[in-house]
């Protein structure tokens, strides 16, 4: 499973709102709420967010094993 834990530590570090993140990254309340519940996202995405953030995929994303 893939999960955003990190992402709200970056923008926390970075002082970054959801809002902000939304305005900078040109995405919508949907995808912020899909990141909080660790749903699927697409890729560009994830790309845009690590642009605005200055920060690479592993600082914002971690895969944790199911059992």
């Amino acid at each position: 499973m893939i999960v955003f834990n990190k992402l709200w530590d970056v923008m926390r570090e970075k002082n970054v709102s959801t809002y902000q993140l939304r305005e900078k990254c040109g995405i919508d309340s949907k995808t912020v709420r899909r990141l909080k519940a660790n749903e699927n996202v697409e890729t560009k995405t994830l790309n845009k967010i690590c642009v605005v953030l200055d920060c690479k995929l592993e600082d914002i994303a971690e895969f944790i094993p199911e059992p």
